[in-house]
Order: structure tokens, then C-alpha cells, then sequence
């Protein structure tokens, strides 16, 4: 079939310990799914998980530099564990939602912050402050077969070598199956979607020149310079 266009290149991502790569369809994030980061955002109580996105060409991947975005002064790091789907579903139950996972990454949930507050004090959707421009810096992706399901995993963030953030991604208030198992009652999930599943206590700025890294136990690491 003839296109008018071009169609825009495949986003994937790398996978380790093989030449493949894993295609990406959408990318899924979740909001305030740590108790402290809750908190440091204003917010006191445990709620449903809720949900926002970014577009797929969003994602940086081979520890990539940036440039610094546009129309921000005040750009944030999130470190968070990355979900890949290799199978899809609607109305998933929590005991059969791990079966859908196909591997796991370390990803950066690039913030413009004073955006997301403009825009939540409008009561406007978020948009421009999660969904820019290489504002989802990602990982290798570990196959299930390599590294199972990790319940418990220190997750660090370090702007220049020192440490913002250090939780465990056994803090998160709502796991990775009741994660998918909710949101697939909302749209159907398919093979290639990516779930950033929220990020733990210690955001805060970027500048440019400085180099981010997330890291997860058995995971690996996402680096990430700030032009």
C-alpha cells in the first residue's frame, strides 16, 4: 500500500544479551504510586492508581545525551521500573497479570515541572510537562526468562554521582499486576506497550550539563546527560 508519507521508524528498544529489539507501541505512566513521592507532591492519601502517557518516539535509549527541553525552567528527574507486555488482554485479573510481562528496565519519567504545576492549578491536562521530546530516557530491557519477577529491587537515582533517590520498588503502593490489572479495565493493553510504574520519594532538578542515572538491582542502569 502506498503511503503519502513516509511512515515514521519503529521505536524499540534494546534488549539484553541479544541483537533484538523490542518494538514499542505505546508508553503508559503511573501517577503518585510511592507513599513518600505522594507526599512530597502534595498529596496525603492512598488512591487508585491513575494513569497519564507519553508518545512511544518519547523514549531515549543507549544512554543517550538530551538536549535540555524547551519551555521549562525547572526540569525533574523520576526514576521508575519499566513494565514491557509482550501479550495484551482487557479486564485482566491481578493472579494472571505477570503472565503478560515480557521484561523489565530502568526508565526516567522526564518532568517539566513547572508545566505539570501550571497546568494542574488550570486544572489542565498535563500534557506538555510529561509528554516532550526525550522525555522518556529507558534502559536494555532484562527478559522475564532472565531475571523472573522482581518483587523487591533497590531503585537510585544520581545527578552527578550523588544520590537523590533510594527506595525499593517493593514501596510502590500498588504492584505491578493490580498496575496492569487496572489499567487494562480502562483500555485494551496489547504486545509493546511500556508502563512506567511511578516513582519513589526525591525528585528534583536537572540542569544542563549534569548526567542522570537510574539504576535497579538486577536491572541495570539508564544514563542520561542533559545537553
Amino acid at each position: 500500500m502506498p503511503y503519502v508519507l513516509d511512515p515514521p521508524p519503529v521505536v524499540a528498544l534494546p534488549v539484553q544479551g541479544s541483537d533484538a529489539r523490542f518494538p514499542v507501541r505505546r508508553i503508559f505512566c503511573v501517577g503518585r504510586n510511592y507513599e513518600e513521592h505522594a507526599r512530597e507532591m502534595g498529596a496525603d492519601t492512598r488512591e487508585p492508581p491513575f494513569f497519564f502517557t507519553k508518545p512511544a518516539d518519547a523514549l531515549v535509549t543507549g544512554n543517550a545525551a538530551i538536549p535540555f527541553p524547551p519551555a521549562t525552567h525547572d526540569l525533574h528527574h523520576e526514576a521508575e521500573l519499566v513494565v514491557a507486555l509482550g501479550a495484551g488482554g482487557s479486564d485482566i485479573a491481578p493472579e494472571d497479570a505477570r503472565a503478560l510481562v515480557w521484561g523489565y528496565a530502568p526508565g526516567n519519567d522526564l518532568t517539566r515541572r513547572d508545566l505539570q504545576a501550571a497546568a494542574k492549578a488550570a486544572r489542565r491536562p498535563w500534557d506538555m510537562g510529561k509528554a516532550f521530546d526525550h522525555s522518556a530516557p529507558c534502559g536494555a530491557l532484562v527478559p522475564v526468562a532472565a531475571c523472573g519477577h522482581p518483587a523487591r529491587a533497590r531503585i537510585t537515582c544520581t545527578v552527578d554521582g550523588k544520590v537523590t533517590q533510594d527506595a525499593d520498588i517493593a514501596d510502590m503502593i500498588w504492584d505491578v499486576p493490580h498496575i496492569i490489572a487496572h489499567l487494562s479495565r480502562l483500555v485494551r493493553l496489547a504486545p509493546g506497550d511500556l508502563i512506567f510504574t511511578g516513582t519513589p520519594a526525591g525528585v528534583g532538578p536537572v540542569a544542563r550539563g549534569q548526567t542522570v542515572r537510574v539504576e535497579i538491582a538486577g536491572l541495570g542502569a539508564v544514563e542520561t546527560r542533559i545537553g
